[in-house]
């Protein structure tokens, strides 16, 4: 769902929609292999690079591969725009896009509609991937991307202002995170005009992630693990109303219903915001010294729940190969080359990209430098992945209207979800 070096993802979904596929177990491999040949020029298609460190990591292949060289095309830093140009491209069955960096939620989509070819697994090096991550790269048992970075959600807070107010850790419960913020303002004079939390709500992915992850801490879920909508359920009320009545009380400010996560990111590192529900990457530029106000001031901690902390949607990237491109053995060498140990490192700590290799979780150097990865690791663990859907564009679309409805009050919570559970219905039959 992004973007930007991490993004991406709705706590509690895993629908999964019958499509078309093909081929036996057996043949699975040789097919896969048969179909990657072709050496030469073929270019990476990604959204938006904030950090320059990609460029960097193609110029490492590029000086290794003279005659393979790969060129960067950069799309929107919005994920939804990113996915309908990618689409739009393959529509047209062009070979402009060769190596397609994926939203892992649109693994299904692009492989049920032939966008994407199978990838030979056993050529690959998936044991070393973390589980989860590995299997939003699958489409009906088979293998069609490669995880390269993978995101968890987190809870950004003002460290030395709870610390001032007399709060000597994180919130666990949102009543717990509103609490405090009230605390703070009365006690903190600076504090005063800092707001409370902000997440991402705008009308895009990222408003998905953020309801889902409500409804998800409240027991709530969108639907349930046969793939049944389940969102017009008192669980999933009070867990969307969270969200709803902190815009309408304060806590949560009512200019953050045009959020993404670089807006929240430049207000957080600005010192505007006490509490920010982000993504890894965020913890990088946070600490700058030179980019932020709040470097040395902040931590980061588990998402709030109803009666403990919360559940993290499922984010990341995934690097497909484009069914209409040329050159596709080059674009699974490179594929392999980015999914290394060393250049998910580099990621790591360069940019904070949360990685997919396992190990790196545990790397002292890494952990050195972002304490918190251990903790990742248990998240992304944990993590509730998205609904595997062909139809994952109409899901998200509705859950967004339906939640921005609810958000901006133009419909009750009730009616929100009532008419979300009829759509999604439709949507699943």
């Amino acid at each position: 769902m992004r973007r930007i070096p991490m993004v991406g993802a709705i706590a509690g979904l895993a629908l999964v929609l019958a499509a078309c596929g093909g081929g036996s177990d057996d043949t699975k491999d040789t097919k896969a292999s048969a179909a990657l040949e072709g050496r030469g020029e073929i270019t990476f298609v990604t959204g938006k690079d904030t950090s320059g460190n990609l460029q960097k990591q193609i110029d490492a292949w590029n000086a290794d591969h003279p005659n393979e060289p790969v060129r960067i095309i950069e799309l929107s830093d919005k994920a939804d725009e990113q996915r309908q140009q990618m689409i739009q491209n393959a529509q047209v069955k062009s070979d402009a896009y060769t190596v397609l960096n994926l939203d892992v939620v649109w693994t299904a989509e692009f492989a049920a509609n032939r966008w994407v070819v199978e990838l030979p697994e056993a050529d690959l090096p998936i044991a070393d991937l973390l589980a989860p991550t590995v299997d939003t790269g699958r489409y009906l048992d088979k293998l069609y991307a490669v995880p390269i970075d993978s995101d968890a959600g987190l809870l950004y807070y003002r460290k030395d202002l709870l610390t001032e107010a007399g709060i000597d850790k994180a919130p666990t419960t949102w009543t717990e995170l509103f609490a405090a913020c009230d605390t703070v303002k009365d006690k903190v004079s600076s504090a005063k005009n800092i707001d409370c939390y902000a997440g991402q709500f705008d009308k895009y992915e990222g408003l998905t992630v953020n309801a889902s992850e409500a409804i998800n801490a409240a027991g709530g879920s969108v639907v349930d693990e046969q793939g049944k909508p389940t969102v017009n359920t008192p669980e999933a009320k009070a867990g969307l109303d969270v969200l709803v009545n902190a815009f309408k009380d304060g806590h949560i400010a009512k200019k953050a219903i045009t959020y993404t996560e670089e807006l929240g990111r430049a207000d957080f590192n600005g010192g505007k915001l006490l509490f920010h529900r982000q993504w890894p990457y965020q913890y990088a530029s946070a600490s700058d010294k030179e980019e932020s106000k709040v470097a040395g001031k902040f931590d980061v901690a588990p998402l709030p729940g109803s009666s403990g902390p919360g559940v993290s949607t499922l984010g990341g990237h995934n690097y497909a190969i484009s069914s209409f491109a040329k050159n596709q053995a080059t674009a699974l060498d490179f594929i392999k080359y980015m999914a290394s140990p060393d250049v998910q490192k580099a990621n790591a700590l360069v940019i904070g990209k949360a990685p997919s290799v396992a190990a790196l979780y545990n790397d002292a150097e890494i952990v050195a430098k972002f304490p918190y990865m251990p903790s990742l690791k248990t998240a992304i663990e944990n993590a509730k992945g998205r609904p595997k859907v062909v139809k994952y564009g109409d899901v998200t679309t509705a859950i967004q209207e339906a939640a921005y409805a609810a958000l901006n009050g133009d419909k009750p919570t009730d009616q929100a979800l009532n008419d979300l559970q009829a759509k999604l219905e439709s949507l699943t039959q």
